[in-house]
């Protein structure tokens, strides 16, 4: 193709320079009448300027009121043309340092700087040459009264245009749809609800009409990292105004962090008020990991979870961690006590981790601790796979050893597979004989887990996140996904609230301890009883082994099971059902195991005693507006005042206000009787020293404002951890990362190197003789 040169030319004197502007006028050469570079009818934009050919003239000349004018109009002639624009550059005032002259080219003027010679580990693939070095431009320089004319134009092309419309619209300078105001704000909330640039460009296409062109995922990016730009340095500051907003709501919100010396955080933790609340309901157990990364500063995330009234999965506070030393857990579990009003857990299942270990014995010395079975059996397929080789029967003698339903019985059995196997030679089994006591389900027997043996709460909460963070989710995002992971769980508890309120149980017999249940357990947890009530009416038997004139021993199981599996049930004839279990179902699980359930109705007893039906599992343990789940019989003693027993009242005074408001005389009353209790208060102070404020339940929130001296700052040092995925996910096991191969330099082989290869030792050997 032959470039078409038209250039035109006109001298102006600059407004703001000191010298006068130097242009020199160019010929019109090589006119064409049939010019590639416009299409082959006149065109007419969207402000009605028609661009002819013989009108091109007229552009130098023109006056615009605003520098983003005269860009509009450019850009909309090179999209009739053929082309995309860019900005060129700006001539300044070196004094004033405003703008006076300005130059769009097209998007090919010029070419590719040439970068310095990087070292030859790391070459890049260089990108395709997009400049062809093209003259096309417009210029247009600011006037005395502040207007813009156009003082050259030049329409020299030296490429091929666009002949289409569809692929014109691909040039950077026409996709302006993804820059308008409206889907930059749809892209940055998008974004902010955890969508990945795919899904936003997405989302963002299925909206917008059809003559807009499609949003890229490049485009998305960029708008999204300019949005994140604006909060460079100002994260960890964003956080904590998240949390200081959310305690003008909540008054019951807890949140403290540890600090540096230069102002940067260490670790934090925060917990809600309603989360709280949960607690003192469904704290009994809870569920610990720190096997998630979420964030460019690479600070483990280690949630709390617990499980509810229906059997799901509840967040009862989050924690932002350092690192995953004994210091850093002791820490944090001080200050999760010291959020929930001092009520120790009754058990706690945790990964197989040393330091968490360490910190839980110092913090919570009688909570029942258990490491996650699944990540046990993880370990128990390396460790002991050269026993498995070695010997033919060991796998089965082990599981067997692993499950015995006695102490005893897991004692001897260990006795045995030690001197048949010489187990003293392997250190990890020998290491987890002695750790027995966190892990076997015979010495868990007595210990509620809430039918839960591994730490898949926490990874159901961490599935959640994937797909909403990343490992560049800012730390004020994150504190965002978090609230709608917890917002979300609420959800779908208040679902399952509404379902068990609003529909009855089918029963499945007339008996009238399923009728009982039926009523009084939620609807999963009854699905969960029913299954064990009709397994005992429909398929289990029995025989006696023992009886006296206080108790009765069975053995209960299925006719075509082997009665070594039958389990033993005890009933005791007192003034009420007593009756216990060898599989401790209802120990570990609160719900009675079909084993039992069959003797109940073989005894024909009734109706159940209380302590049988735990208000955990019931629709009375629901969250309710205005209400706190422990009273003050609970919680208070006569040697001090707990800090929940401040909360629980805190709650009947808002109660006490809310029920008063609507009558004058009640709440002039409520306020006299407040006034004269602060009055005796104040005389008492005086008396008596002043007592530690540290039982406030809101104390975690001050413990940044305390220090007002220090500048608060975002982390200046990435964290070491464990290590950390591309993608936030939970940090996978050494169980779990493939080992990489050893591979011999001498003859490529794997599974040794070179000290130890037996080609090379007989090629050296065969050397040595000759």
């Amino acid at each position: 193709m032959n470039p078409n040169t038209r250039t035109f030319t006109m001298n102006l004197e600059k407004e703001v320079s000191d010298e006068p502007i130097e242009i020199h006028m160019v010929e019109d050469t090589e006119a064409n009448d049939n010019q590639e570079s416009t299409f082959e009818c006149e065109k007419i934009n969207d402000a009605g300027v028609n661009f002819s050919h013989d009108e091109n003239e007229s552009i130098v000349g023109k006056v615009f009121d605003t520098r983003h004018d005269a860009y509009t109009f450019y850009n909309q002639y090179a999209f009739l043309h053929g082309f995309g624009i860019r900005i060129h550059y700006d001539y300044k005032n070196m004094t004033t340092n405003e703008a006076y002259r300005k130059l769009y080219v097209c998007n090919k003027e010029g070419f590719k700087r040439k970068k310095a010679g990087t070292s030859c580990g790391n070459l890049k693939k260089p990108r395709r040459e997009l400049r062809t070095g093209c003259k096309a431009m417009l210029r247009i320089s600011k006037t005395k009264d502040g207007k813009w004319i156009v003082d050259i134009f030049n329409d020299t092309h030296n490429h091929e245009l666009s002949i289409t419309p569809t692929k014109v619209m691909k040039h950077r300078s026409h996709g302006k749809f993804h820059r308008s105001l409206a889907c930059k704000s749809l892209m940055v909330e998008l974004g902010q609800s955890g969508l990945k640039p795919c899904q936003i460009k997405k989302a963002v296409n299925a909206m917008k009409t059809p003559y807009e062109p499609d949003v890229t995922s490049k485009q998305c990016v960029d708008i999204l990292s300019e949005q994140r730009r604006q909060y460079k340095g100002k994260e960890f500051y964003g956080l904590i105004k998240h949390f200081q907003d959310k305690s003008l709501v909540d008054i019951d919100q807890y949140f403290v962090v540890d600090l540096f010396e230069d102002g940067s955080p260490r670790n934090m933790f925060w917990a809600d008020g309603r989360s709280r609340d949960a607690y003192t309901k469904f704290g009994d157990v809870l569920v610990f990991d720190v096997t998630y990364m979420t964030n460019k500063f690479k600070m483990p995330f280690s949630p709390f979870v617990g499980v509810n009234h229906h059997g799901q999965s509840i967040l009862f506070g989050g924690a932002l961690l350092e690192n995953e030393k004994e210091e850093t857990f002791q820490w944090l579990f001080e200050h999760f006590l010291k959020c929930m009003f001092n009520k120790y857990p009754s058990a706690i299942i945790t990964d197989q981790d040393k330091a968490i270990s360490n910190a839980i014995k110092k913090v919570f010395p009688n909570t029942r601790h258990r490491y996650c079975a699944w990540h046990i059996k993880k370990h128990e397929l390396e460790h002991l796979r050269p026993l498995v080789a070695r010997y033919s029967d060991f796998q089965e003698y082990y599981r067997q050893w692993v499950k015995s339903d006695t102490i005893e019985e897991f004692e001897k059995k260990w006795e045995v597979m030690n001197a048949k196997y010489n187990l003293e030679d392997n250190r990890w089994i020998t290491d987890m004989y002695s750790q027995r006591k966190h892990w076997v389900k015979a010495y868990l027997k007595d210990v509620f887990f809430a039918g839960m043996t591994t730490s898949g709460r926490s990874e159901s909460i961490h599935s959640f996140f994937d797909g909403f963070v990343n490992s560049k989710t800012m730390l004020n995002e994150f504190v965002v996904q978090y609230d709608k992971a917890v917002d979300s769980r609420r959800a779908a508890e208040e679902d399952e609230d509404f379902k068990t309120m609003n529909s009855k149980p089918v029963l499945s017999s007339v008996h009238p301890i399923e009728a009982q249940l039926g009523a009084c357990y939620t609807r999963k947890i009854f699905d969960i009883f029913q299954k064990e009530w009709v397994e005992a009416t429909n398929n289990l038997t029995h025989e006696t082994l023992s009886k006296s004139t206080k108790e009765i021993k069975y053995r209960v199981g299925q006719l075509n099971v082997d009665k070594e599996h039958w389990r033993f049930v005890n009933f005791c004839f007192t003034n009420q059902v007593n009756i216990t279990c060898s599989c401790a179902k209802f120990e570990t699980y609160g719900i009675l195991c079909k084993h039992s359930l069959y003797v109940i109705k073989k005894r024909h007893v009734q109706n159940l005693p209380n302590f049988y039906i735990l208000p955990r599992w019931t629709l009375d343990a629901r969250f309710k507006v205005g209400t706190r789940g422990v009273g003050l019989d609970e919680m208070s003693n006569d040697d001090e005042v707990s800090a929940l027993t401040l909360w629980y009242v805190r709650a009947n005074c808002n109660k006490a206000i809310e029920h008063a408001k609507a009558s004058p005389t009640k709440i002039k009353k409520l306020n006299n009787l407040v006034v004269k209790c602060m009055k005796d208060e104040i005389i008492q102070k005086k008396q008596d020293a002043p007592q530690n404020a540290s039982q406030d339940s809101r104390e975690g929130i001050s413990q940044v404002d305390m220090i007002p001296q220090v500048c608060i700052r975002d982390p200046t040092i990435v964290t070491n951890t464990k290590g950390r995925p591309k993608n936030a996910s939970r940090i996978k096991s050494s169980l779990e990362v493939v080992k990489k191969k050893r591979t011999c330099s001498h003859c490529k082989g794997l599974g040794h190197y070179a000290t130890g290869c037996p080609i090379k030792k007989a090629e050296e050997a065969l050397q040595n003789k000759q």
